[in-house]
């Protein structure tokens, strides 16, 4: 005997009913705009890129908690990992030397995007990044402190506030820009940074062009510092050759200044990990990279904050 179909029941009235549903994002942190429709942007010295190099000078723990996710990077076989520890470890000690040499070669700033656990373990790498001239970018406490939804706000505001007073009294610096451990964070973020006196912000990854940010208390500029062409992202995450990262970053760059010629200043920006390209193997390929980048007229290198007063000098 069949067992008798049930007749569909209608959707009730307020299914479709969406209070947010608008042009644009479902949240209110900044207003839609599509970037062929914005004012053009001039850069100093009549450039058409603005390059930005970002080091990560990272630091994960051995007895890393890995909550509420695994960070790139992060520890992944049984305790103690020191494999993967002293690898990550590498960087801080050797490659980031490599790229310091390869960025000097060119006169190239880059803005390091620091841990804080760093500049306590390693003052003299600090020293090292001074006087490179480098720009310091906080990048949390350390890289098992991830800013998520179930961390609370208070806690959230301490790890913020540590962890810029640790490198600006390391650095000397102002230490405007914000880069979240695995550019996590929780719906506090944005108006934890801004309240604690920063500029910019490099989580979201939705632009090529700067755009400003709405918090409870003063504007952020969220920076575009893209995970596609990083080498972490290429040479680890997606197994592709060195060849190939040399050939992604001189292909973003072409697109970037073809477009730059009728549609304004763009920017290029290069997230780089010392122990991923500064293997002597692969530093190479970032070498090439740079020599085809810096070739073209029209290149200014630049730290992330000279880029975003650039930008807001001209973005209203």
């Amino acid at each position: 005997m069949s067992t008798p179909v049930s007749a569909p029941k209608p959707l009730p009235d307020d299914y479709l009913e969406y209070p947010l549903r608008r042009y644009g994002m479902d949240h209110d942190r900044y207003e839609w705009s599509m970037l062929p429709q914005r004012k053009q942007v001039a850069w100093p010295h009549k450039a058409r890129i603005a390059l930005w190099v970002s080091p990560a000078l990272e630091w994960f723990p051995l007895n890393m908690a890995g909550l509420p996710f695994k960070p790139p990077g992060a520890m992944q076989t049984a305790y103690p990992d020191l494999r993967h520890y002293t690898l990550r470890d590498y960087g801080n000690r050797v490659g980031i030397f490599r790229i310091m040499k390869a960025l000097a070669r060119h006169n190239i700033p880059a803005t390091v995007a620091v841990n804080a656990a760093v500049a306590v373990r390693h003052p003299s790498l600090m020293a090292q990044c001074h006087a490179a001239g480098w720009e310091i970018m906080a990048n949390g406490m350390d890289m098992d402190h991830l800013h998520h939804g179930g961390l609370s706000k208070e806690d959230e505001q301490k790890w913020v506030a540590q962890t810029l007073s640790i490198l600006r009294q390391v650095s000397g610096q102002a230490v405007r820009g914000w880069l979240s451990p695995a550019k996590s964070e929780s719906f506090n973020t944005l108006d934890i940074l801004a309240e604690a006196g920063l500029d910019y912000v490099c989580d979201w990854v939705n632009d090529d062009m700067p755009y400003l940010m709405k918090t409870a208390s003063k504007p952020l500029v969220a920076m575009p510092h893209s995970a596609d062409i990083d080498d972490y992202t290429i040479l680890v995450n997606n197994h592709h050759t060195e060849n190939d990262f040399r050939d992604q970053l001189i292909d973003h760059f072409d697109v970037l200044y073809k477009e730059s010629a009728t549609e304004g200043g763009r920017i290029m920006p290069i997230s780089l990990h010392p122990w991923v390209i500064g293997q002597p193997y692969r530093i190479k390929a970032l070498e090439e990279a740079l020599a085809h980048i810096m070739s073209h007229p029209g290149v200014w290198a630049a730290t992330g904050s000279q880029i975003m007063d650039a930008w807001q000098s001209q973005a209203s």
